[in-house]
């Protein structure tokens, strides 16, 4: 493994920063969506920087493009172009309670270049009386209609999420929990589906000390 550039928090102006997304433009540049903490503040943004390979991010001017606001804190993007328009799913956590930030509900956007988004509404939202009645964040969307999040049911078992699995409504963007448990016992579950069939995923998973690893896995 090769470390081509180094991102810190302090070139955002941010107080930390979490999972990105990646993405190649039709002209073959190279995106990087970048979640950053507002200091001082339970807000999140998302900026994003442009370059014509991933070595360039470490010079690339930022621009943000899901600001939030005093109500909503945005973070965790998905980002995706398919036939030509682009495609985000933003974890959304509530500002307006004091002390309860960590409830999360997956937001769905469009664009046509992948700078100007317009809201579309909720993609995913929690289930009151279930597993994921806290937060529903979205991790990985698949062309085939389904896609996998992170449920939580209680204030405690933030950072202990647990992966569930949705499909997709045939409302454009939106989905639905599919499953009455979760999955499996981890968390930011992604997965790549790889040219020659199957995908290849990475998720964190808890450790003893309750810390998490990041792994990956080649799945047939």
């Amino acid at each position: 493994m090769t470390t081509v550039a180094t991102l810190d928090k302090d070139r955002f102006g941010a107080m930390s920063m979490e999972r990105p997304a990646v993405v190649r433009t039709p002209e073959g540049r190279w995106r990087l969506y970048t979640c950053c903490a507002t200091p001082g503040s339970r807000h999140w943004w998302i900026d994003v920087i442009e370059a014509d390979n991933p070595a360039g991010f470490a010079e690339a001017e930022a621009r943000t493009v899901f600001p939030g606001d005093d109500t909503v804190a945005v973070k965790d993007p998905i980002v995706q172009l398919r036939d030509g328009v682009w495609h985000a799913w933003i974890c959304c956590h509530p500002l307006d309670e004091p002390d309860e930030e960590d409830r999360m509900t997956t937001a769905y956007a469009t664009s046509a270049d992948g700078l100007d988004w317009e809201q579309r509404g909720n993609a995913l939202e929690p289930r009151p009386g279930r597993w994921d009645s806290r937060g529903a964040r979205m991790t990985a969307v698949l062309a085939n209609g389904w896609a996998t999040y992170d449920g939580r049911g209680t204030k405690d078992e933030n950072w202990f999420e647990r992966t569930g699995l949705a499909r997709a409504t045939g409302e454009p963007g939106r989905f639905e929990a599919a499953n009455e448990a979760p999955t499996t016992h981890v968390r930011y579950l992604d997965a790549l589906a790889l040219p020659g069939g199957g995908y290849r995923i990475w998720y964190e998973a808890p450790l003893a000390d309750e810390s998490h690893e990041l792994r990956t896995e080649l799945v047939p």
